[in-house]
């Protein structure tokens, strides 16, 4: 009698099913589940039954009306004088209280009962329709977190798992490895917090949802969050370099000339840099502008220091960088973190010395890139000097050597009357000496 009561109940006045009717509803909802494939899990399901009943399903079929939700499950049988197989076949006279209009040979839909299954069977059709619910909630909820993959959610910490944390993200939970969390960091339970989502993996459990707090694009799109400039495109965060925990690097250039990058990071009276690193549980960030010259972006990014010169090379992608005394250890920073920061950020190989450690240090000095220029210098010089020569040439060749031909021809004549005077000197000299020796020679016979 009770059950009797029930079953009425059901079903209103108007034939609508109405617990079915607001159970799918509320799944549609909460678990984010299409209602049509919710149907066709029922439909399925008394599928299923009808097969586990019957021990065949070839001819049986369901059908839900989506408004109603009431459902008519049935087997096609056909007409025949005599009944060989009664799930398939049916006799005229029962074929005749379904439709007084059938012939021998015809097919009508014989409506079958459900509440004539067995408890096996129903059971089964029920654990079809709730892993169809689980599936449906799992594809529903992997496919929100591929959404959000490369963002940041916002969480809460439940339960440690060993060193590693799970926090609870709403429709599910991410997981927090040791090796993507803060060093430092005090996490405890209920705490909220803001997380990067790394991966979303899909496993036979559910979604798995990887996330981190130490990855360089989580300050990124806190800054997105905090400044409108950013996430509206008119400031670029061109890079980031982060040591989590301790210290973050970020540059940042401005696509209108009207509105300060590094001031629209930080704010008024810094409240929006500040935002950022509260949430990032006391980190520095330091802020630079960036810029398309390598040698001003090395020397922006080694800020506070201050920096004399930088010399870059951009085919070996390295720079040395001359720094005052003073400001050494400065641009270093503890441990080489700045300079080792400043190296992420600009991707060169940034080299750092004093200026009284740069005097004697070979590629510091403006010398020792000045001797090249000073070689093509010199053999400028001497083209130029040739060409000097060649221009004379050609003047000469004109006429402007005749005077000078002149003076040649002099001067070869008379140096031809000298030597010619000097021969007859000689001759002179000769004979009188033949003379004395032939004279001599007499007064010796």
């Amino acid at each position: 009698m009770r059950r009797k009561k029930a079953e009425e109940v059901s079903e209103n006045s108007n034939g609508v099913n109405e617990e079915l009717l607001q159970a799918l509803i509320i799944l549609e909802k909460e678990k984010n589940i299409k209602r049509e494939t919710l149907f066709e899990a029922i439909e399925n399901s008394l599928m299923t039954a009808s097969e586990r009943h019957f021990g065949r399903a070839d001819n049986i079929h369901c059908e839900i009306d989506r408004e109603t939700c009431k459902y008519f499950l049935y087997a096609e049988k056909t007409v025949v004088e005599e009944v060989m197989d009664p799930l398939l076949e049916i006799s005229p006279d029962d074929a005749v209280k379904i439709d007084p209009k059938v012939n021998i040979g015809d097919t009508v839909k014989v409506e079958l009962k459900s509440k004539e299954f067995g408890r096996i069977a129903a059971m089964n059709a029920k654990n079809l329709i709730l892993q169809t619910i689980r599936e449906e909630e799992r594809n529903a909820v992997f496919n929100e977190f591929s959404g959000k993959e490369h963002n940041i959610v916002t969480g809460t910490v439940q339960r440690f798992i060993g060193k590693n944390v799970s926090i609870n993200l709403g429709k599910t939970d991410g997981f927090l490895s040791e090796n993507e969390q803060i060093r430092g960091e005090n996490l405890q339970p209920n705490d909220r917090i803001k997380v990067y989502v790394l991966e979303v993996k899909n496993s036979n459990r559910g979604p798995r949802i990887l996330v981190s707090r130490t990855h360089p694009e989580l300050v990124k799109c806190l800054f997105e969050n905090e400044v409108t400039e950013v996430s509206d495109g008119v400031v670029e965060i061109k890079g980031i370099s982060r040591e989590a925990g301790s210290r973050t690097k970020i540059a940042v250039w401005s696509n209108n000339p009207d509105v300060d990058a590094v001031g629209a990071c930080v704010g008024m009276n810094g409240s929006r840099v500040n935002a950022v690193v509260d949430e990032l549980g006391g980190e520095k960030i330091d802020i630079v502008n960036w810029d398309e010259n390598p040698a001003i972006f090395i020397e922006n990014a080694l800020s506070p220091a201050k920096v004399v010169s930088v010399i870059v090379d951009g085919d070996e992608k390295t720079a040395k960088v001359v720094v005052p005394d003073y400001q050494l250890s400065l641009a270093i920073g503890k441990e080489g973190q700045n300079a080792r920061l400043a190296a992420r950020l600009t991707g060169y190989k940034i080299d750092i010395k004093s200026e009284t450690q740069a005097k004697d240090a070979h590629g510091f000095r403006m010398e020792d890139y000045l001797d090249d220029e000073d070689e093509y210098d010199e053999g400028e010089d001497f083209e130029e000097g040739g060409f000097e020569e060649e221009f004379d040439e050609a003047e000469l060749e004109e006429g402007a050597e005749e005077p000078e031909a002149e003076e040649a021809d002099i001067d070869l004549d008379e140096a031809d009357a000298e030597e010619a005077d000097l021969e007859e000197d000689d001759g002179e000299e000769a004979e009188t000496e033949e003379d004395e020796s032939d004279g001599d020679e007499a007064e010796l016979k």
